[in-house]
């Protein structure tokens, strides 16, 4: 051991007093410098080590482990990956598992995102906008190409008053649904409609 040298043994020459204080403190609750820890512990590496696989500088592992700065949450996720470790999100009152929002979400035609606060509902097939006041041939034939492609119209609303009334009335969803559940919510809608037009 007294061939390495002091940058070596867990970079710490160039840490402040006060940090070297902060560390030889342990054990502490940990969240961001303790996970770092955890995955140099899992991984049986050195400071140098870690910053090796990571791509970045020992200098910053060692102010991520001193809380001095916090890696983004993409490099967190890289870390807990390195470790064969996996995040879960849990509701602090229930204990319930929380899992993020789902991936294939319905978007909107130029493909961004939904407001992830809002909630989505469709009733009716797409048409462009300045088609939909209209009872126009053109207004039609773009109903029945959404319909085909079963491409329904989606809304929300921003209104925390709409969406309170909403949400007491129909109850608060968990995510936002993909664009095929809202296809068959939308058939089931012209479903209904139908047979109440046949029972005339």
């Amino acid at each position: 051991m007294d061939d390495i040298d002091a940058a070596t043994w867990d970079s710490m020459a160039n840490w402040t007093e006060a940090e070297r204080e902060w560390w030889w403190m342990g054990p502490f609750k940990g969240h961001v410098p303790g996970i770092v820890r955890r995955v140099r512990r899992i991984l049986d590496v050195s400071q140098r080590g870690l910053a090796e696989i990571l791509g970045v500088s020992q200098s910053q592992v060692a102010r991520w482990e001193t809380a001095r700065t916090s890696p983004r949450v993409a490099m967190v996720l890289r870390l807990l990956e390195l470790a064969g470790v996996e995040v879960r999100l849990t509701d602090r009152d229930t204990g319930a598992e929380v899992a993020p929002m789902r991936e294939d979400g319905a978007r909107k035609h130029g493909g961004s995102r939904y407001p992830a606060h809002t909630d989505l509902k469709a009733a009716h097939w797409w048409i462009p906008r300045r088609l939909r006041s209209m009872t126009s041939v053109e207004a039609y034939d773009a109903r029945d190409r959404s319909r085909r492609r079963r491409d329904p119209g989606i809304r929300f609303t921003l209104s925390p008053h709409r969406k309170g009334i909403e949400r007491w009335l129909h109850g608060t969803p968990d995510d936002h649904p993909a664009v095929h559940q809202l296809a068959a919510e939308v058939e089931w809608c012209d479903e209904q409609r139908e047979r109440r037009r046949a029972g005339r």
